[in-house]
């Protein structure tokens, strides 16, 4: 009799191990985290969701509850991805202590392999206290979205003088002991001087090829949210359009009274 073999979940030992780049997309369902899951390593619940899911300004409103309600939709979703989820806005900047009781709580409650969190040198030691109390993290440098009304809008850092304290703020993030780092929207240039200076994976999303791993948001790549899109994104599919197209065939159908017909109904004589 043959036996069912589940499939081994990646951890952040095993991403950190891999010598091809690691593939990384957000998800915030279980739908979409099935689909995505045999092609990922690394499945992330960003805050993202606020702005994707919620149709927020930006990711400030998203909380602790909805993090993990989703973390738990993805992880439920996936079999071999590591799934990892942001800490939202304001449950982790206060102290470190803070930090290990949000990402305590996040792990515990949805079964996910870490946590993302932003912020670069004023970040470490509350780095440093999770990683030291078993709770794996990964670091979120460059363009922080939580800090949008301090970076002027979305846009590209890492210009001038920025580019130093990028650098400072990677190093620090890696000697407190995060496993992985984020580098977002971020100079090429800069970002790619990380990658060779760190000994951590990095992972970047509008920053450079020479990164350890690329991540996008999943609506994004496939052409599902469409309220703005960065320039670093490229869309590999366009369901929006899809989406579209069916719905409208959908309400024709229901107009003109041709569905439901006689195949999706019970009882009903053909012809």
């Amino acid at each position: 009799m043959s036996k069912h073999v589940a499939a081994k979940r990646h951890t952040p030992r095993s991403l950190a191990a891999l010598e091809t780049p690691v593939v990384a997309l957000t998800a915030y369902t279980t739908p979409m985290a099935k689909l995505l899951d045999p092609h990922c390593d690394l499945l992330l619940v960003g805050d993202s969701l606020g702005m994707v899911v919620y149709g927020m300004d930006s990711t400030l409103g998203v909380s602790t509850d909805m993090m993990i309600a989703h973390g738990q939709a993805v992880v439920r979703g996936s079999q071999q991805a590591c799934v990892a989820i942001d800490l939202p806005f304001g449950s982790y900047q206060q102290s470190p202590q803070q930090a290990f009781q949000t990402s305590a709580e996040i792990m515990a409650r949805t079964g996910a392999g870490c946590v993302k969190l932003e912020g670069g040198v004023e970040m470490a030691e509350t780095i440093h206290f999770l990683t030291q109390r078993g709770i794996p993290v990964i670091g979120h440098i460059g363009l922080k979205p939580q800090a949008v009304h301090t970076h002027g809008g979305f846009r590209t850092v890492g210009r001038g003088d920025e580019a130093e304290q990028i650098m400072r703020d990677a190093q620090a993030v890696a000697e407190a002991g995060a496993f992985a780092i984020v580098i977002e929207s971020t100079m090429e240039p800069v970002a790619r001087a990380i990658s060779e200076a760190v000994p951590v994976l990095t992972i970047g999303i509008g920053a450079s090829p020479a990164c350890g791993g690329q991540v996008l948001v999943g609506e994004d790549m496939l052409g599902l949210f469409s309220d703005f899109t960065p320039r670093f994104v490229k869309r590999f599919g366009n369901l929006g359009a899809e989406v579209d197209k069916a719905a409208a065939a959908y309400a024709k159908a229901v107009r003109s009274r041709e569905f439901p017909g006689p195949e999706q109904c019970v009882g009903m004589p053909k012809g």
